[in-house]
């Protein structure tokens, strides 16, 4: 999913942010997976501007699945 993920970065840069976390490594990676209700990885949880969860997705997806959610973000 890294490829895909550094190539969404790139195509949405300044309209998206992008926050990736190792839930497993990391305490703060652990802290957000919390507040989220992350269990499983690789999840993909979507934000929209005001701070609320449009989408969470576990497991991997496709490019173009991802697109579709990252366009619907405001």
């Amino acid at each position: 999913m890294a490829p895909v993920v550094d190539r969404l970065k790139a195509a949405y840069e300044g309209k998206v942010e992008f926050k990736l976390f190792d839930v497993e490594k990391s305490e703060e990676g652990a802290r957000a997976a919390d507040a989220v209700g992350v269990q499983y990885v690789p999840t993909f949880v979507f934000v929209s501007s005001d701070g609320s969860i449009v989408q969470k997705v576990v497991g991997e997806m496709t490019e173009s699945r991802m697109r579709e959610l990252l366009d619907s973000l405001k």
